[in-house]
């Protein structure tokens, strides 16, 4: 299977537009949506690259921005159609966040780029997205970029759930080094923060933050979804002072990287 069909079987039989609706995926959608209105102002036009069913598009274009997106998986772009309601002033073209030829240079206040680094697996096809999303950018906008950890995994799927005990895992995990060898039939790509700064070499834009969107909420998952409204406002408050700590922004599943073009 190639890594299009791995994908598309994968988010084919995946509530993707329910995975940040819970509680405990609340705490990655709202941390971004933190930093993403920390850098918004009016009149600012909006690319999502990689936007899924349009969680964070939707929510931006219900706010009266211009929203343009862009998705690979045709599931999904029927999902993000049917979630668009009136008055919303958005659109959504099919399209791979490694070649945005369509989209003319300087274009965008804010480009999102919060889905497709969890799915290239070559860095050719990595820094081709990164480039792209820089370069469809207006100079002085602001990108945001998501990533999936590794070591968040190898804590996580790895031991708490066992995973090192099937042998097809066992096999995708250096067992020296603990850092997970990414392919398409496994759908995701697991990086540490040195593999992104390698990436981020020579490119025109500048770190503005570092966050982990979830950091310590998806090891306790059940205890976050159970905590009183009261208690997990303290949470979210806790979380919110932790989530750019350089000594703890390696325990989280998803890191943000807001860039600003130069």
């Amino acid at each position: 299977m190639n890594a299009f069909d791995s994908l598309l079987n994968y988010y084919s039989n995946y509530d993707e537009n329910s995975r940040l609706l819970s509680r405990h995926g609340s705490v990655e959608f709202l941390t971004t949506l933190r930093y993403v209105e920390k850098y918004l102002k009016s009149g600012d036009k909006i690319l999502e690259i990689g936007a899924g069913t349009g969680r964070y598009s939707h929510y931006f274009a219900r706010k009266g921005y211009e929203v343009d997106a862009v998705e690979l998986m045709p599931c999904n772009i029927e999902a993000f159609n049917s979630n668009t309601e009136a008055g919303e002033h958005i659109q959504i073209t099919q399209g791979n966040a490694a070649d945005l030829s369509f989209i003319p240079d300087n274009t965008y206040d804010i480009t999102l780029l919060l889905g497709p680094m969890y799915h290239l697996f070559t860095e050719d096809d990595q820094k081709a997205a990164l480039c792209e999303a820089i370069r469809v950018t207006k100079p002085h906008g602001v990108i945001f970029v998501a990533y999936c950890m590794n070591d968040a995994t190898v804590m996580q799927f790895c031991f708490l759930r066992q995973g090192l005990l099937n042998e097809h895992y066992k096999n995708l995990v250096d067992p020296e080094t603990f850092k997970c060898h990414s392919n398409p039939e496994d759908i995701f790509v697991m990086m540490r923060t040195e593999e992104i700064d390698k990436l981020m070499q020579d490119l025109n834009v500048t770190k503005l933050h570092r966050v982990g969107t979830d950091m310590l909420t998806n090891y306790f998952r059940t205890q976050i979804d159970d905590l009183p409204d009261e208690l997990f406002e303290e949470y979210l408050k806790y979380h919110f002072i932790i989530c750019e700590r350089a000594d703890m922004i390696g325990n989280t599943n998803h890191l943000l990287d807001i860039l600003r073009k130069e």
